[in-house]
């Protein structure tokens, strides 16, 4: 049924949005005015200042408020981004100024609970990684957000990149023949502004490896089972304004994954490691992601959250040639600016939370074959091929 000219805007953005339902919206809005999605920033730090610019330019956001547990930091930022309102706790935001999507840039063992509430109040939900502390509690997440009529969505947003999608439609149309092993690896010397990379619900895994496990699986599908190891390398870190801290959650990973037809995958990840280039990914020229059949070669130049081309070699083409070298608009903060789009227009999005929660169980199962000396298998699957 085609809804009437009287639908409101929270019946549109928390139905399934068809595009009938976008039609009949444009018409009654107007097509010059794209609807707005009204969004709430929570966590105010360090990765606010990549997604706040983001959201700001975005013609499909309205930003409404920001919250953080220390309140000066959520109203730098309302001031920043001329933001209305600003709140230092999530009660009160959710209490407060009405919105449609919560933003949660919070540090990663707060997102579950964060996730939940905004849930549960009737919001849509952007996530960074990971969106939840165990693979169950994100597939309730999930169930929750559906039987609310909202989205929840989980970070990172590399499977929108011209360089994934180059590597996903290259793979897909056999030109590598039959696909035998990847491998992919992401690290640096580790952050030290904040104690939380180093505690419980930390580490090198969901910080760093989850960028080359979302896009290993998505490229090569679905990984059936983990064999891991982790360590913890430095035992202690020095951490801005707190001092000298233990390091509980592993610094150090090695996760080989089986994707089934003899296909082996391989990711490591660390806070251990000297890089000459340091952490800025736009001078980075290696490949850190390669993927080998046995007719063909690929290997992602750059990191995968700031990609800068594709080296493709095959039987017929053995010389490597470089493809996909325009990043278009990508940049790995665009993905809660793509969830506004998504609702405000009825967009498909690439990016989707059974593959979020597919990598959190490897994460998950990653740490359970370090304690247990065993070999992992799989319970969650996703939608793939993952090609536009």
């Amino acid at each position: 049924m085609m809804p009437s000219p009287q639908t409101n805007r929270r019946e549109f953005l928390t139905r399934d949005a068809t595009a009938a339902a976008v039609a009949t919206l444009t018409a009654v809005v107007g097509a010059a005015e794209p609807l707005k999605v009204r969004v709430g920033v929570i966590g105010c730090g360090s990765v606010s200042h990549q997604y706040l610019p983001h959201l700001a330019k975005c013609p499909y956001v309205e930003l409404v408020s920001t919250c953080d547990i220390r309140p000066e930091r959520a109203k730098a930022q309302a001031e920043r981004f001329g933001i209305p309102h600003h709140y230092p706790h999530v009660k009160q935001m959710l209490a407060g100024a009405a919105f449609d999507l919560l933003v949660n840039l919070t540090d990663m063992q707060e997102h579950e609970h964060l996730n939940r509430q905004a849930i549960e109040a009737g919001k849509h939900v952007w996530s960074e990684k990971p969106m939840a502390n165990s693979l169950q509690a994100g597939q309730e997440l999930v169930a929750a957000a559906r039987k609310k009529g909202v989205r929840i969505w989980g970070a990172p947003a590399m499977v929108v990149s011209p360089q994934f999608a180059f590597m996903a439609k290259v793979v897909a149309s056999g030109k590598l023949g039959k696909l035998a092993a990847a491998h992919a690896e992401y690290g640096h010397t580790g952050p030290d502004w904040a104690a939380f990379f180093y505690e419980k619900g930390g580490g090198s895994l969901p910080d760093l490896a989850v960028y080359n496990l979302t896009t290993l699986t998505g490229v090569l599908g679905p990984a059936k089972a983990v064999t891991a190891m982790t360590s913890v390398l430095t035992p202690t870190r020095k951490i801005r304004g707190k001092g000298e801290i233990k390091v509980v959650a592993e610094d150090n990973a090695m996760v080989l994954m089986d994707h089934s037809n003899g296909l082996l995958s391989h990711v490591q990840s660390g806070f251990n490691y000297f890089n000459p280039h340091g952490h800025d990914g736009s001078k980075e020229q290696r490949h850190t992601i390669s993927i080998y059949g046995t007719s063909g070669y690929l290997g992602l130049v750059g990191y995968d959250w700031d990609p800068h081309g594709v080296d493709l070699a095959t039987r017929s083409e053995p010389v490597l040639k470089r493809h996909a070298t325009d990043k278009g608009n990508f940049v790995w903060q665009m993905g809660a600016s793509l969830a506004a789009e998504s609702l405000a227009t009825g967009k498909d999005l690439l990016i989707t939370p059974e593959h979020a929660l597919h990598v959190l169980e490897i994460i998950q199962a990653t740490n359970e074959s370090q304690a247990t000396g065993r070999r992992v298998p799989l319970r969650s699957t996703f939608k793939w091929p993952v090609i536009a």
